[in-house]
């Protein structure tokens, strides 16, 4: 999965509206993978992020 570093998702909690920079945090994510937990990175590969596998 390719996700652009500009990418932006809106999502809806409890009514109200919020943005989430999708696209910067897996970007961050992937920059400081040797950092994560195997739990974290289980759970991105489990997303099908390839790097986190």
């Amino acid at each position: 999965m390719t996700v652009p570093r500009a990418h932006e998702e809106r999502i809806v909690i409890d009514g109200q509206e919020h943005l989430v920079k999708l696209g910067v945090f897996l970007s961050n994510s992937k920059s400081r993978r040797a950092k994560l937990t195997a739990d974290r990175l289980r759970a991105l590969a489990g997303l099908g992020l390839e790097w986190a596998a």
